[in-house]
């Protein structure tokens, strides 16, 4: 599996806005290429995975998304925190279909909705049980997990949030269970991979993010800067676009030679989207150095033009392949 040989669960996390949810996505059907079957895990109950991939909205089991290159599979799961709460009782309390009439008391929704935490530990103990789901023979059903997880400024303290449980419930099985699921998110088999773009705020949460899952002795994974554009000019235009405008007459001439009106007009505003583009860059080049200096490895999606459909999808997992990912 690439740069991320032995890694089981893959989170992907990120600033609100930079295609999380669609690196995910595009991660998840790299891992899946050459016949392994990997399951796409979404737990902000936004039916995200549904619009991308363009199914109905998925249910509270495991569907069958896609089909990756060489013949892999991509499942996808969208964890409803009211279903995992039945199944939570079941496990510890062995409610059964009783922990369903807890909701006439408001105690379902309280532990959904409102107790600090509670939601988080339902989500994550879902991700674990399918991280760690065998077939009969002992194997496990998924090759690998990917996790499309709360973004950056949550991100830590919703894969932390079993350290909490465990020092609340000090023995029985809530106990290990927690102690079961902080072992694996602090163990070589998870890696928590951020998506940035090149701009200032996304480049610093994610610098922030790494710092803190350091910190919390999480394996920070790759950096995934997302939406990127390659330049239009040559380095000399840009940096002369950036010192001051173009040659109004050289660019006059040269929509002339392509057929084009050249009109003054037109020329100015081409002149001006030139500085505008040349500036872009440049913060673009310095961001990207930011992105060097955490010594992540790092990988680029391309912006597409056309924005993303299933076939952008397998475009960016193909991307992500070529460079390592996967």
């Amino acid at each position: 599996m690439g740069d991320w040989e032995g890694v089981r669960l893959h989170v992907v996390t990120g600033k609100g806005g930079t295609g999380k949810t669609t690196v995910a996505a595009a991660l998840a059907l790299a891992l899946a290429a050459g016949r392994r079957q990997v399951l796409l895990v979404e737990v902000e109950e936004r039916q995200g995975l549904a619009q991308l991939f363009d199914v109905p909205p998925l249910p509270y089991e495991d569907r069958k998304l896609a089909v990756a290159r060489g013949g892999g599979d991509v499942y996808g799961l969208a964890v409803d925190s009211r279903e995992a709460m039945y199944e939570y009782l079941d496990m510890y309390y062995r409610l059964g279909r009783a922990g369903r009439a807890l909701d006439r008391f408001g105690v379902v929704e309280f532990a959904t909705t409102v107790a600090p935490g509670m939601r988080d530990v339902l989500l994550t103990g879902k991700t674990y049980e399918a991280t760690r789901r065998q077939r009969p023979d002992g194997t496990p059903v998924y090759d690998a997990v990917v996790l499309d997880a709360p973004p950056t400024g949550r991100i830590v303290r919703f894969l932390s949030v079993n350290t909490a449980v465990r020092s609340l419930a000090r023995i029985g099985p809530i106990n290990r269970h927690a102690a079961a699921i902080t072992a694996l998110l602090c163990s070589p088999e998870t890696a928590v991979h951020t998506v940035t773009l090149l701009e200032e705020m996304p480049v610093q949460e994610t610098a922030d993010t790494v710092a803190d899952l350091q910190r919390a002795h999480i394996p920070a994974g790759a950096v995934v800067v997302n939406q990127v554009r390659r330049p239009h000019l040559g380095s000399r235009d840009l940096a002369a676009a950036r010192r001051g405008p173009l040659d109004h007459e050289s660019v006059g001439n040269g929509l002339r030679a392509a057929g084009m009106p050249a009109s003054a007009g037109m020329v100015n505003e081409l002149l001006e989207e030139a500085a505008a583009h040349a500036e872009r860059v440049a913060l673009e080049t310095h961001q990207r150095a930011a992105v060097a200096a955490l010594q992540r490895p790092t990988y680029e999606l391309p912006q597409l033009p056309d924005g993303v459909d299933l076939a952008g999808l397998y475009e960016l997992g193909d991307s992500l392949t070529a460079q390592g990912a996967a």
